[in-house]
């Protein structure tokens, strides 16, 4: 089959990561996947939930939008209560980065990491999660070299990445046009230790077999090895260390 990019059904579109691209953020980043572009900031918040409220415990929570001029046409600008999309999105962000953090390690403070899509080609809330890890990390560093928390509380790194089946075939990481064509959609959510935070399948006409379901998962950890690997880059091209 061939892809509209011109690449391989087992090719990842190319990424690239660029930590501490705002000013005042407690860390930040963009991530660029392909066409799609989201920018991730990470915010220090000195209070946490009610609920956690004389626990000791901190918390990391996630916002999603899309900016109007990210599509094609328009898309009118979110305003109030975000729409069930945004909703369903940011709460996997934020379940992704709490996956791998110490949450105690925090002290009773929050960290709220926005992810704003400034180009979308498909991929979203899966580049989100994966830049969203490098913007946590940043804002952590920092913070532990100044002594507001006493170390990077973060058990091992995020990614995340799309697969599915289009035309029968199986494919890795898909733009919008396939997306928007496939027979099966697969979001993967890993940690760097090989375990699974969220897996979010979608069969489109049929249903599809459990032998193509580990077929994606596959594919799907293999595209997640090489965010892996862009993440670290990101990190250490900003010095950022533990």
């Amino acid at each position: 089959m061939k892809r509209i990019d011109g690449r391989t059904n087992m090719e990842q579109r190319k990424v690239k990561i660029t930590a501490g691209v705002q000013a005042f953020a407690e860390g930040s980043a963009i991530i660029e996947l392909g066409q799609t572009k989201v920018l991730c900031a990470a915010s220090l918040e000195d209070r946490v939930p009610p609920f956690l409220k004389g626990t000791g415990q901190g918390w990391v929570t996630a916002e999603y939008a899309m900016l109007p001029r990210a599509t094609l046409t328009r898309t009118p600008r979110e305003t109030g209560r975000p729409s069930g999309r945004s909703m369903e999105i940011q709460r996997l962000i934020g379940r992704s980065l709490r996956a791998v953090t110490d949450l105690r390690g925090l002290g009773e403070k929050s960290f709220v990491v926005d992810c704003d899509v400034l180009q979308a080609d498909g991929g979203t809330r899966t580049a989100s999660i994966t830049g969203a890890y490098v913007a946590l990390y940043q804002a952590f560093s920092r913070l532990a070299r100044q002594g507001v928390i006493s170390t990077i509380p973060l058990r091992t790194s995020v990614a995340a990445v799309s697969a599915g089946i289009v035309g029968r075939e199986l494919l890795l990481d898909l733009a919008y046009d396939e997306d928007s064509r496939a027979e099966v959609d697969l979001n993967v959510v890993m940690t760097k230790n090989g375990e699974f935070v969220e897996i979010q399948g979608t069969a489109e006409g049929k249903p599809f077999a459990k032998q193509q379901l580990d077929s994606l998962l596959a594919l799907a950890e293999r595209g997640i090895k090489e965010l892996f690997q862009a993440q670290d880059e990101a990190i250490a091209k900003f010095g950022l260390t533990r």
